[in-house]
C-alpha cells in the first residue's frame, strides 16, 4: 500500500527553533541551527518510523495570503518572525534537496492548504496519508485514511490523531472541526470567536444541527446569552469558518505520484551535513535509511578462502609476497589502548581473498602471520590502523608495512568531512555497496564466529574494499599534496599514537 508523508516545514522548525536552545546549536562560524537541526531529527524518525512510499513538505511562501486580503487582522497578534529562524529555512531547503525529498509552496496560500491539495489527491488515489503538523487546522483533515501527527512538546513528542481521536478530544468528528474552530475562535490566527462559547457547548450545537449551516438555520432557537452571542457575532463565525476552511484544489505543479521516494544524493548529504555540523544526524540518518544508490555498480566479486592452519603459510607467499599490497582487515575489538583479534581478512588485487581465523591457529602458522605482518616490506593498507595493532599486538602479532591508511587518506584529501566510515566513503569513491549490515557495523565490533561464513565473507569484502578505496585515494593524494604528508607525517606517527 502506498503511503504518503507530509509534513509542514515551516510549522515544525518554528516549534524546533523555540524548543532547542539556540546557544546549542550553532556552527563554528556562528549560524545558527536549532531550527534545521529540530527539523531533521524530527524528519529523519518519520522515514525511520513510518516507512511512507511518498513524501513531500510543505512551506508558507510568505505571511500575505488570501486570508489576510479578506480580514486585515488575520494573524496579526503575532509577532515578527525572528531574522534568527527565517535565516535557517533555505538551510531546511538544502537538507530536502540533499535527501531529494520535494517540497511545495505557493503564492498566496498557506503550508496547510498544499497539505489539503495532496492529501486530496491522495485519497483519491487510494493511498494512505500521515501528515505532521502543529497547526490544529489540519484535524479536518484526519479521515480513516489519514492521520495527523501533531507535536505538542517540542519536536520529540507527538500525538497520533485519528478520526475517533480528534472526536476524543473535541467531541466532533474531523469533517466538522473546522465549524467548531470558527464558533470558538483561535487565538493563533486572531480569529475571536463567540464570547463565552466554548469547545463543549459549540460541540453539543452542532451534534444537535449537524453543522454550522444547520446551526445557522436555526440560530433563533438558541436560547440564553449563548445564543444572544451567537445572533451579535454571526458574520464574525462565518467569517471564520471561511477563513479556517482549508483549500483542496491549489495549482501546485506536482502531483502525488511525482512525491515517490528516491534516491538520496550522499555526496550531497556530506556536503550539507559538514556544513551544519551534523555528525550525530549524519550517523543516524545513515544507520537507520542506508540509501540504494543508483550510480552503486554493487558488491565485490572475490575468490574468497577460509585458511586452515595448515593453509597459511604457502597461501600468504603465494598471494602477498615481498614488494605486494594487500587489503588487510582485523576482525576484533579494540580501544584504551588495547584489544584482541579474532581474525584477519586479506584481499589482493586479483581478486583473491583470504581469511585467517586466529582461534585454535596452530603455533607453526601463527608464526608464519606473524612473520608475514611484521615485514614492512611486504605492504599493508588498513582502514584506521590503530585498533587493528593494538588487537594483533595483544596476539604477539606486530604489524608492520602499513603503506596506506584509508582514513588518514580520507582525510588528507577532504579534512572538512566529519566522518569517515569505511562503507561511505567506498560508496562514494569506488561507487561499491559494502553490505548494510557491514556499513551499520563500526569496524572490529563484528560479532565474528569461526565457523560463521557470512562473517568470514563480509571480512574478506572489506579488506577487497580497503585496498580498492587506497587506490581511488591515490590520484587525489598527489593533486592535493597530501602523498608526502602520508608517507612523511601521518603513517609515522601512527606508531607513535599506537
Amino acid at each position: 500500500m502506498d503511503r504518503l508523508l507530509l509534513l509542514d516545514g515551516h510549522s515544525l522548525a518554528y516549534r524546533a527553533f523555540y524548543a532547542l536552545p539556540a546557544e546549542n546549536f550553532s556552527t563554528s562560524t556562528g549560524q545558527n541551527t536549532n531550527a534545521v537541526y529540530g527539523f531533521t531529527s524530527m524528519l529523519i524518525n518519520m522515514l525511520r518510523d513510518e516507512q511512507p512510499t511518498h513524501i513531500a513538505v510543505a512551506f508558507d511562501k510568505s505571511r500575505q495570503t488570501f486570508r489576510s486580503e479578506e480580514y486585515a487582522e488575520y494573524k496579526a497578534g503575532r509577532s515578527a518572525t525572528p531574522t534568527e529562524f527565517s535565516g535557517q529555512i533555505p538551510l531546511v531547503h538544502e537538507v530536502l534537496q540533499a535527501l531529494r525529498i520535494p517540497f511545495v509552496e505557493s503564492e498566496g496560500y498557506e503550508a496547510d492548504d498544499l497539505i489539503a491539495t495532496l492529501t486530496t489527491q491522495a485519497e483519491a488515489a487510494g493511498m494512505d496519508v500521515l501528515i505532521c503538523s502543529g497547526d490544529r487546522d489540519a484535524f479536518q483533515l484526519v479521515s480513516d485514511k489519514v492521520s495527523l501527527l501533531y507535536p505538542v512538546r517540542g519536536v520529540s513528542e507527538v500525538w497520533r490523531m485519528t478520526p475517533d481521536k480528534v472526536e476524543e478530544k473535541y467531541g466532533v468528528r474531523p469533517e466538522r472541526y473546522s465549524d467548531l474552530a470558527a464558533l470558538v475562535g483561535e487565538s493563533s490566527d486572531n480569529l475571536p470567536g463567540v464570547p463565552g462559547v466554548g469547545p463543549k457547548t459549540a460541540a453539543k450545537w452542532l451534534g444537535q444541527y449537524g453543522d454550522l449551516t444547520g446551526l445557522v438555520a436555526h440560530v433563533d432557537e438558541i436560547k440564553g446569552k449563548a445564543g444572544d452571542a451567537l445572533r451579535e457575532h454571526l458574520d464574525g463565525v462565518l467569517r471564520n469558518r471561511r477563513l479556517n476552511q482549508l483549500v483542496r484544489d491549489v495549482e501546485l505543479g506536482v502531483d502525488v505520484e511525482d512525491l515517490a521516494r528516491t534516491n538520496w544524493d550522499r555526496e550531497e548529504v556530506h556536503r550539507v551535513f559538514d556544513g551544519l555540523e551534523f555528525r550525530v544526524l549524519r550517523d543516524r540518518l545513515f544507520e537507520y535509511l542506508e540509501p540504494v544508490e543508483a550510480e552503486s555498480q554493487g558488491g565485490f566479486d572475490l575468490d574468497t578462502n577460509v585458511l586452515r592452519s595448515e593453509d597459511v603459510t604457502g597461501w600468504l607467499e603465494h598471494h602477498a609476497p615481498k614488494g605486494s599490497r594487500v587489503g588487510v582487515h582485523v576482525v576484533g575489538t579494540w580501544g584504551r589502548g588495547t584489544g584482541d583479534a579474532s581474525a584477519v581478512a586479506v584481499a589482493t588485487p586479483d581478486g583473491v581473498a583470504g581469511f585467517i581465523p586466529l582461534i585454535d591457529l596452530d603455533e607453526e602458522a601463527e608464526a608464519a602471520l606473524a612473520s608475514w605482518a611484521g615485514d614492512p616490506e611486504r605492504h599493508k593498507v588498513l582502514h584506521d590502523a590503530k585498533g587493528p595493532m593494538h588487537a594483533l599486538a595483544a596476539r604477539g602479532i606486530p604489524l608492520k608495512g602499513v603503506s596506506t591508511d584509508t582514513a588518514l587518506a580520507a582525510y588528507l584529501v577532504r579534512p572538512d568531512q566529519r566522518s569517515y566510515d569505511l562503507a561511505d566513503l567506498v560508496l562514494r569513491h569506488v561507487g561499491r555497496d559494502l553490505k548494510p549490515e557491514a556499513a551499520a557495523q563500526p569496524q572490529g565490533m563484528l560479532d565474528f564466529a569461526a565457523d560463521d561464513d557470512a562473517a568470514a565473507d563480509e571480512a574478506m569484502v572489506r579488506a577487497r574494499a580497503v585496498l580498492d578505496l587506497a587506490d581511488a585515494l591515490s590520484q587525489q593524494l598527489d593533486d592535493t599534496g597530501g602523498t608526502a604528508l602520508m608517507a612523511d607525517i601521518e603513517l609515522p606517527l601512527v606508531d607513535v599514537l599506537v
